[in-house]
C-alpha cells in the first residue's frame, strides 16, 4: 500500500525532480479532503460492530442464506462472515485513509473469489452485503464522508464480481 503522498513523491524522487503541476493538485486535493476522510474513519471505527449488525440486517438476514442448509447457518458460518465483513470494513477504512485501493488488493481481494467459490460461499451475496455496508456506513457517516467510502467498497464489489 502506498498513500497519495508516497504515490506522488516517489516518483518525483526517482527522476530528481520538484513536484509541480498535476502532482501538487494531487496533493492539495488529498490534503483537501484530509479531515473529511479523518473523521469518517473515526465515526466508522466508533461503531463498527452496529455498522456490521445494520449490514447483515440490511442484505443477509431474510431468506434461505440463515436456514439450516443456507451458507450462514449453522452459527460458524454466520462468524465467518460476519469476520469478512468486519475486515472488508476495515481495510476499506485504510484504503480510504491513504486515498490508495492497493491495500484492497493486497489483502482483500487476491484470491478472494476463487477462495469464496471453492468454498461454496456465494459472491452474489457478498456483494450485496458490500453494497448494503455503503448505505449503512453513509447513515453513519454523512453523504460526503460515504462517497470517499464508496470508492473503496465499491472497489471490493468490483474485485468479486
Amino acid at each position: 500500500m502506498q498513500d497519495t503522498i508516497t504515490s506522488v513523491i516517489n516518483p518525483a524522487d526517482e527522476k530528481g525532480t520538484y513536484l509541480e503541476g498535476g502532482e501538487l493538485d494531487k496533493l492539495k486535493q488529498y490534503f483537501q479532503t484530509g479531515t473529511l476522510r479523518v473523521k469518517a474513519a473515526e465515526q466508522i471505527g466508533s461503531s463498527a460492530a452496529s455498522i456490521i449488525s445494520d449490514t447483515v440486517a440490511k442484505s443477509l438476514l431474510y431468506g434461505d442464506i440463515t436456514l439450516p442448509g443456507g451458507n450462514m447457518y449453522p452459527t460458524r458460518r454466520y462468524a465467518a462472515c460476519l469476520r469478512d465483513l468486519t475486515y472488508f470494513l476495515r481495510y476499506a477504512t485504510y484504503a480510504m485513509l491513504a486515498a490508495d485501493a492497493s491495500i484492497l488488493d493486497e489483502r482483500v481481494l487476491n484470491g478472494l473469489k476463487d477462495t469464496y467459490s471453492s468454498l461454496g460461499v456465494p459472491v452474489e451475496r457478498t456483494v450485496q452485503a458490500v453494497q448494503a455496508m455503503k448505505e449503512v456506513v453513509t447513515q453513519r457517516v454523512g453523504a460526503e464522508a460515504g462517497q470517499e467510502m464508496d470508492v473503496y467498497l465499491d472497489h471490493i464489489v468490483n474485485g468479486l464480481s
